[in-house]
């Protein structure tokens, strides 16, 4: 047998298990971190990873021994004792430390062996949560006995009832030479290795007990990002990896704090507005840049992602999102999260179009929310064709809010015979290039954006019968992009100039 740990969970495996028998039920695009036993753990420094209810931190301890993890009874007496702006402390467990009876200066990220009431017997681990000077009860040194290298991040998010759940001795990071990041489900398990299929996330203002939506909007942009459950690295740079599939769009800067390893921001100017970011080495702050999370599980795939990796990421909470949902069902997800609903109308079937307030922080904060809703005879069902014309459907979800929730919206404009006109407001410096122009005829039913060659670009149209001269924005073949179809063309009937039109996409 050999001994591996997933996720941090010990377990023993047979010889020559495979990485499949331990990791089940992942996407096959997604890669796992795997990390092998070094050969240099025992020099100076000792790191120490520390699982806790809330996420995970690592400890570099110079001189290890100061603490003995391995004493009875030890990890079960870290439970959160009590906890404040300045520092967390958990324990009581029994020392042989010396108080010094005096203040000390303390940095954030310290780790620090103090004691209540100066009684030795009453120690306890106190993290630094930002520099401070105070009496922990430390010895003459100030009992500092080790610092926080890694998820820093996670000291803000402890409250009442948190605990330690394990303390790990883990390799320094400079020897893990021999990581990787794999997808081969082949990959041969090997003693004293460790495996992480998933990174996790907290997301900025969100606690059990509390939740502030000052960071609501650029944490939504985030859920809505990563809402499939994957990140994609576009780039592996040496503080940060990044997922860029939803840039080009306005994200606000809601707040700049230092960037320090585990930090997830959103980009909020330039070309690459709106990406991702996971920092794996501590960065200034920087105005170009709004936190939205906190890394508490799985740093480790982000320290080894290579470009073009994806791997799996949770982001808690989950998006709480009921646009596009048959109103009955959008009621049931709304109980299931303990939300209560207020709804314009139950009549007929009818799908939601609307949700007040429109965040998922909001929301959990109110514990109510108001739908908007519009009968099914009434919104346009569409497939659209990315593999034909990505860039005109993307920008078409874009414009019509389809980007974001399953359904959009869009102004009907003009309606003449087996035509129907929309006229979505077009963003300054949007360029719609041609793209799959039609050949010959353009089919009954087919949905079309104009394009860059034509003075009403952006117009959206859709032609009820084939014709084999005009798209169905009514322009020349030359000036249209085809980009779907509609699948119920008979509710272009119930449209009238002016309306607000609602679409809703749809799959195949």
């Amino acid at each position: 047998m050999v001994t591996i740990r997933v996720d941090g969970e010990s377990r023993e495996v047979p010889e020559g298990s495979r990485l499949a028998s331990v990791v089940t039920g992942r996407d096959p695009l997604c890669c796992v971190a795997v990390i092998r036993p070094g050969t240099q753990e025992k020099e100076a420094t000792e790191n120490l990873q520390v699982l806790t209810t809330k996420g995970e931190v690592r400890v570099e301890i110079p001189a290890s021994g100061s603490i003995s993890i391995k004493s009875p009874g030890f990890i079960d007496s870290l439970k959160l004792h009590w906890e404040d702006r300045y520092s967390a402390a958990f324990g009581p467990f029994p020392s042989d430390i010396v108080p010094d009876r005096r203040p000390h200066l303390y940095e954030r990220g310290d780790l620090v062996l103090g004691c209540g009431g100066y009684d030795p017997n009453l120690s306890y681990l106190v993290f630094s949560r930002m520099r401070h000077s105070a009496d922990h009860g430390a010895g003459e040194n100030g009992g500092v006995i080790g610092r926080v290298v890694s998820g820093r991040g996670v000291l803000d998010h402890w409250s009442a009832g948190d605990r330690v759940t394990d303390v790990i001795p883990v390799i320094a990071w400079a020897d893990t030479t021999r990581s990787f990041t794999t997808t081969d489900p082949d990959l041969l398990l090997e003693d004293g290795m460790q495996i992480v299929t998933h990174v996790d996330l907290a997301v900025q203002g969100y606690e059990a007990d509390h939740i502030d939506t000052g960071c609501a909007g650029s944490v939504e942009h985030l859920l809505l990002a990563l809402e499939d459950g994957t990140f994609h690295v576009g780039r592996a740079a040496s503080t940060h990896i990044f997922d860029g599939r939803r840039t080009q769009v306005d994200v606000s800067l809601e707040l700049k704090e230092p960037r320090r390893e585990g930090t997830v921001t959103v980009r909020t100017k330039g070309r690459s507005r709106g990406a991702i970011y996971i920092y794996t080495a501590d960065v200034p702050s920087n105005p170009a840049h709004t936190v939205v999370a906190q890394v508490v599980h799985g740093i480790e795939i982000a320290r080894l992602a290579k470009v073009d990796d994806i791997f799996c990421t949770r982001a808690s909470p989950a998006r709480f999102d009921l646009i596009g949902l048959p109103l009955g069902e959008a009621l049931q997800v709304a109980a299931s999260r303990g939300v209560k609903t207020q709804v314009d109308s139950q009549e007929g079937d009818r799908v939601v179009v609307g949700q007040v307030p429109g965040t998922t922080l909001e929301v959990l904060a109110a514990g109510t929310v108001s739908l908007g809703t519009e009968s099914l005879s009434r919104v346009i069902d569409i497939v659209l064709d990315d593999a034909a014309a990505p860039d005109s459907c993307e920008i078409f979800r874009i414009l019509t809010g389809l980007w974001s929730h399953d359904v959009g919206q869009v102004p009907s404009f003009f309606i003449f015979d087996d035509v129907y006109l929309f006229k979505p407001a077009i963003p300054k410096g949007v360029k719609i290039i041609p793209e799959n122009t039609p050949q010959g005829e353009v089919p009954a039913g087919a949905l079309a954006i104009t394009n860059e060659a034509r003075k009403g670009v952006g117009l959206v149209g859709i032609r009820v019968s084939a014709h084999r001269e005009f798209g169905p924005t009514s322009e020349p073949f030359e000036g249209t992009n085809i980009i779907g179809r509609v699948r119920n063309p008979d509710v272009l009937k119930n449209i009238r100039e002016k309306d607000i039109v609602f679409i809703r996409e749809v799959k195949g």
